[in-house]
C-alpha cells in the first residue's frame, strides 16, 4: 500500500507524469474549443492527445482488479490529521484497497488541496475521500470528479454540495453543544465566557461555534463576551490572536475579565494554551478544547485544560474508506454516518478506552518502525 504520493506509479519520473497529466487536461479542454486542434492535419496535437491518453493508461493501480482510493486530508501536520491518515491505512490493508495519501501543509490552503483533487482526477483514481477545507471552495472539484465518474465520500468537514455519495463525520453541533454545558456546569451557570473562533467557512469548526454559542443560550447566567475573534490556521497565529483576546479582555485593575474559554479545534486550543501559561492564567480560567494533541492531554492532566471534546479521527477516515469501498461494489450506503463525540477530562484521562482513542501507537497503525 502506499500513502506517501499523490499519484499512481507509472512509467517515467514523477516530475514528467504530473506535466504530462496536466497537459492532457489542457489539450483535451482546448480541442473542443478550438478547430485547429480538432483538425487532423495537426500532428502536434494529435501527439498530445496521445500521449495524454497513455499517461491516462498507466493511472491502472499496479495490482489487477484492486481499487485505489484517494484520502485527502484538509491538513497533514496537525495530530489529528496524522491519525485520519492511520484510520484511512487501517482500512486499506482490512479492505485490500490501495490508498493514496496527500493534502495540504496548511489547513486554510484552499488551493493546494483543489490541485491535488485535480492531479488525482487527471491521473485517475477510483474513488476520493475528502475532508475538504472549505465548504464552498471544494464543490467544483468534487462535481468535477462526479462528472468522471469518480465518486467522493467526505470526512470530517462538509460541503455545500449534492455530487457527493456519503458524508462521515462527528455531529459537530452537538460537539459544541457538549462543551457549552460542560463549562456552564464548571461555572454553575454564572460568569463571563469568551469562544476563540478557528477560521471562517470551515464548516466544522463553524458547526462547533454555533452549537456551543447557541447551547450557550440555556444559561441566562453566563455572559459572552467575545465571539467575533479568529484563532487562524496555524498554532502560532492562534497564539497571537489569543494574547490579543485576553489583553483585551483584561479589566483595569489586572483581573482576566472572562471566566471561561473555549477553541474550537486542535491548533486553536494550543494557542490559547500557550497564552494562558505565558500570562500566568493555565488553570485559573476554564478552558475547554476541541481535538487532542499530546501537549494538550498533558494539560489536562496538570489541570490547565479543563476538557476536550475528542472526535474519533481514525474511525471517521476508516467509515470513510469503508463506505467509499461499499459504494463502489454497489452495496447499499447511509447519505449521513455519525462518529459521536466523547468528553475527556481529568477524572478519565487515564482510562484504557480513552487511552486508546487520544493515545494510539501511531508508527504500529501506519506500519512504521520503531
Amino acid at each position: 500500500m502506499r500513502t506517501d504520493s499523490p499519484l499512481p506509479r507509472c512509467r517515467g519520473s514523477r516530475l514528467s507524469g504530473l506535466f504530462l497529466g496536466t497537459l492532457a487536461k489542457l489539450t483535451l479542454e482546448a480541442a473542443a474549443m478550438t478547430p485547429w486542434i480538432r483538425s487532423s492535419k495537426s500532428h502536434v496535437a494529435a501527439a498530445l492527445v496521445v500521449a495524454a491518453l497513455g499517461l491516462g493508461a498507466c493511472a491502472t493501480p499496479s495490482k489487477s482488479g484492486q481499487l485505489t482510493v484517494a484520502v485527502i486530508p484538509m491538513g497533514t501536520t496537525d495530530e489529528y490529521w496524522k491519525m485520519v491518515h492511520a484510520g484511512a491505512v487501517q482500512a486499506g490493508r482490512k479492505l485490500g484497497v490501495e490508498i493514496i495519501w496527500q493534502g495540504p501543509i496548511r489547513r486554510d490552503d484552499r488551493t493546494a488541496q483543489i490541485d491535488v483533487v485535480e492531479n488525482l482526477l487527471v491521473r485517475g483514481v477510483s474513488g476520493i475521500v475528502l475532508a475538504p477545507v472549505d465548504n464552498m471552495a471544494l464543490r467544483g472539484p468534487v462535481e468535477d470528479a462526479r462528472r468522471q465518474g469518480v465518486p467522493t465520500v467526505i470526512i470530517d468537514s462538509d460541503l455545500q454540495s449534492d455530487k457527493f455519495v456519503s458524508f462521515v463525520a462527528t455531529d459537530n453541533v452537538k460537539g459544541g453543544a457538549m462543551a457549552a454545558d460542560h463549562l456552564a456546569r464548571l461555572l454553575d451557570g454564572h460568569g463571563k465566557v469568551a469562544i476563540l473562533r478557528n477560521v471562517e467557512g470551515n464548516a466544522s469548526t463553524d458547526h462547533r461555534e454555533a452549537g456551543f454559542l447557541d447551547a450557550l443560550k440555556k444559561y441566562p447566567g453566563l455572559e459572552v463576551v467575545s465571539s467575533n475573534q479568529h484563532a487562524g490556521a496555524t498554532a502560532e497565529s492562534a497564539y497571537k490572536a489569543s494574547e490579543n483576546l485576553l489583553a483585551k479582555l483584561r479589566t483595569t485593575d489586572g483581573k482576566p475579565g472572562v471566566d471561561g474559554v473555549f477553541c474550537p479545534n486542535e491548533s486553536s486550543a494550543f494557542g490559547m494554551l500557550r497564552a494562558l501559561q505565558d500570562g500566568e492564567l493555565a488553570g485559573k480560567i476554564h478552558f475547554i478544547g476541541f481535538d487532542s494533541s499530546k501537549k494538550l492531554l498533558e494539560a489536562v492532566a496538570h489541570s490547565q485544560v479543563d476538557a476536550l471534546v475528542v472526535q474519533n479521527p481514525m474511525q471517521i477516515a476508516y467509515l470513510g474508506v469503508a463506505t467509499l469501498v461499499d459504494h463502489l461494489h454497489k452495496k447499499p450506503i447511509a447519505a449521513r454516518v455519525d462518529v459521536p463525540a466523547t468528553l475527556v477530562t481529568k477524572e478519565n484521562l487515564n482510562e484504557p478506552a480513552i487511552q486508546e482513542l487520544v493515545a494510539p501507537d501511531m508508527k504500529a497503525l501506519l506500519g512504521e518502525s520503531k
